[in-house]
């Protein structure tokens, strides 16, 4: 499909601003950046580390998305309206999230399984703000058979877009994702869809146009954290150049600067190769070299920075 949008979507800890921005720079841009999930108390007031990177001058020159995880109406339309005052037209609702203790606490994909209560909540919210709202969900909790009901729910609302991660909070990133679930909300929904889940190489991205050729829009993760020319293969562009080494190198000067801590630093630096070994899987061994590193002197030696 021609004209297919192309999202990034929101990693917590990950695709911060920082990574944004470099990502961006370097590579095939993507179309909007999702910002990863903001938690917002009762006043919707954001921590620092939260607001630093939902300020617009820390997104210049990128459309971003930030994305709201709570199951409280007044903590998400008070979140939202401290966004909208910073410009933005736009929020996301998380309902995807499948870590256990956001699960545990009925939050992300946890809220999935009370229909009732997530009803109100979009009672609430969707006629508390004139902003747009968009959700990204998983089908579940337990079982793909819960979805069918909670898309009539959410074709109730004015959903902006609609983005399907095709697995339950259960399955985690384990298992094939079902796409016989997103074809059923293809045929029963009258929303905007958006597409995401195990689309790590162009092959696989391509047996999937070729399943949904026509996708309006699809959203990358992991895929592209793993490898970030993936875009560029899929819009066949020559144009920018860089390689994954350039990236792990500006991310490498840029975290020094804004975290400083060494030990964080290397942490989040390790945790790109945890991507990339689902991408590259012939680089395993370079991947346990890097990750063996003790000190970001010894990581950069390795990568001959």
């Amino acid at each position: 499909m021609e004209n297919r949008t192309f999202y990034f979507a929101p990693l917590e800890g990950i695709t911060d601003y920082i990574y944004r921005n470099t990502y961006h720079r370097l590579f095939e841009p993507m179309d909007a950046y999702f910002i990863p999930f903001l938690t917002p108390d009762k006043n919707g007031k954001l921590s620092r580390r939260q607001r630093r990177d939902v300020l617009p001058e820390n997104n210049e020159g990128l459309h971003v998305i930030p994305q709201i995880l709570t199951n409280k109406e007044e903590e998400f339309l008070n979140g939202a309206r401290q966004l909208e005052e910073l410009g933005y037209r736009e929020v996301n609702l998380n309902l995807g999230c499948p870590s256990r203790c956001v699960v545990s606490k009925g939050r992300g994909a946890g809220f999935l399984g009370d229909v009732e209560k997530l009803k109100r909540f979009l009672d609430t919210i969707f006629s508390g703000t004139r902003m747009r709202i968009s959700i990204k969900t998983r089908i579940g909790v337990e079982d793909p058979e819960e979805f069918g009901p909670l898309l009539e729910v959410f074709d109730l609302y004015p959903i902006s877009e609609l983005i399907i991660h095709p697995r339950t909070a259960k399955e985690f990133y384990t298992g094939t994702v079902h796409w016989e679930i997103y074809r059923f909300a293809r045929e029963k929904s009258s929303l905007p869809l958006c597409y995401n889940g195990d689309l790590f190489t162009l092959e696989e991205y391509e047996a999937w146009d070729y399943a949904f050729p026509k996708s309006r829009a699809v959203m990358f993760g992991r895929g592209v954290l793993g490898d970030p020319l993936l875009l560029s293969r899929i819009r066949r562009t020559k144009g920018k150049t860089a390689t994954w080494e350039d990236l792990q190198y500006e991310l490498y000067v840029a975290y020094q600067k804004e975290i400083g801590n060494e030990q964080h630093v290397l942490s989040r630096l390790k945790e790109f190769w945890t991507y990339r070994a689902l991408c590259r899987p012939e680089e395993r061994e370079k991947i346990r070299q890097i990750y063996r590193t003790e000190t970001l002197q010894e990581y950069a030696k390795r990568l001959h920075f």
